[in-house]
C-alpha cells in the first residue's frame, strides 16, 4: 500500500496564520490532531500516514506554537479560552463540521472546550495523555505550576521557567520510558521543540498559558458532566509511565464513560515517539467499531 503524502498549509484566522497538516482523501471522516506542549504538529509525524488511507487528518499548530504565528503576549491574550475559540474559528475556516478529536496535553483542554461549545460536531474522542480529572495530574510535576495558579510572582515564575527550557522539555520526552524503548527516541523532537520554544516572546507567551491552566482544571466538572450526557465515545491511549498526566487520569473516564477503552502503554508523555504504529492501530479499530461510516 502506497503512502499518502501529508501536506503542510497555512489559513489564516481572525489575522493570524495558523500552520497545519494535512493528510487523507477530502471526503473521508475527520480526525482533527490537537497537540500539547512544547511541540506542535511535529508530534504527529509518524500517526498520520498510517491512518491517512481512511480518515482525513488535520493537525493545527496551535497560536503560538510550531510553525504558526506567535503574536506576542501583548498582543494576544494567550488563554485557552482564546486558543479553543481560536481553533473553532480554524474548523469553520476549513468546513469541518463532524469529527473525531485526539487530544494530548494541552490539546485536551482546548479540544474538550471546543467540545462544550460544539458537542453536536464531535464524534469521538481519543486521549493521548489528555488529562480532564485532578487524580491525573502528577503531584511533583504539578507542585510548581499549582504554586504559581495560586499567586503569580516572579518567585513563582521562576520554577515553571524551567518547563521550556531544553533539559525540562528532553524530561517531558525520556522521562517514564522503558530502557528498552529509550533508542526510539528521536533527539530531533526535542530539539525541535526546544528551538521554537527559544524564540523571542516565549517566556511570556508560555508563562500566561501556564498561569491561565486553573481556568481548565475550574472546568473539569463540566467536562466530566459533557462525557456523562453526550456518552461520547471515547479511547484513552495512555503512557502509563508519564509523571505529568498519570495513568489514573485514564482509568477516571470510566467513572463518566463506563464504555470508554483504556489502554496502558508502557513508555511516557509522548506515547507516539516510541508506539505510533500501536496507537494508529488502537484508533483505527476503535473508530471502526464506534463511529458510524
Amino acid at each position: 500500500m502506497s503512502v499518502l503524502p501529508t501536506r503542510h498549509r497555512t489559513v489564516t484566522v481572525r489575522g493570524h496564520e495558523i500552520a497545519y497538516r494535512e493528510a487523507g482523501p477530502a471526503d473521508a471522516p475527520v480526525l482533527l490532531l490537537l497537540h500539547g506542549f512544547p511541540t506542535s504538529s511535529h508530534m504527529f509525524r509518524d500517526l498520520i500516514p498510517p491512518l491517512a488511507h481512511a480518515y482525513r487528518l488535520i493537525a493545527p499548530d496551535h497560536l503560538g506554537f510550531g510553525h504558526s504565528a506567535a503574536p506576542s503576549a501583548a498582543d494576544f491574550d494567550y488563554t485557552f479560552a482564546g486558543l479553543a475559540a481560536l481553533t473553532a474559528e480554524f474548523t469553520e475556516a476549513l468546513g469541518l463540521d463532524r469529527f473525531a478529536l485526539y487530544i494530548q496535553d494541552y490539546g485536551a483542554p482546548i479540544g474538550l472546550r471546543l467540545a462544550l461549545a460544539h458537542p453536536e460536531r464531535i464524534t469521538a474522542i481519543i486521549s493521548q495523555n489528555g488529562n480532564a480529572y485532578e487524580e491525573g495530574l502528577g503531584a511533583e510535576a504539578w507542585a510548581p505550576v499549582l504554586a504559581m495558579i495560586a499567586d503569580r510572582t516572579p518567585e513563582t515564575e521562576e520554577p515553571v521557567r524551567g518547563i521550556r527550557s531544553p533539559d525540562g522539555i528532553r524530561w517531558q520526552y525520556e522521562t517514564g520510558v522503558p530502557a528498552e524503548y529509550r533508542d526510539l527516541l528521536s533527539p530531533d523532537a526535542w530539539h525541535h521543540d526546544a528551538a521554537l520554544m527559544a524564540r523571542e516572546g516565549q517566556d511570556d507567551i508560555q508563562l500566561d498559558l501556564i498561569a491561565d491552566y486553573g481556568s481548565n482544571l475550574a472546568l473539569y466538572p463540566a467536562f466530566q458532566e459533557y462525557f456523562r450526557t453526550s456518552r461520547v465515545p471515547l479511547l484513552a491511549v495512555w503512557g502509563e509511565g508519564d509523571q505529568v498526566f498519570v495513568p489514573a487520569g485514564a482509568e477516571a473516564f470510566r467513572r463518566d464513560l463506563p464504555d470508554a477503552e483504556i489502554h496502558l502503554l508502557p513508555t511516557g508523555h509522548f506515547a507516539l515517539e516510541t508506539h505510533a504504529p500501536a496507537v494508529a492501530e488502537l484508533i483505527g479499530d476503535f473508530l471502526k467499531r464506534r463511529v458510524p461510516a
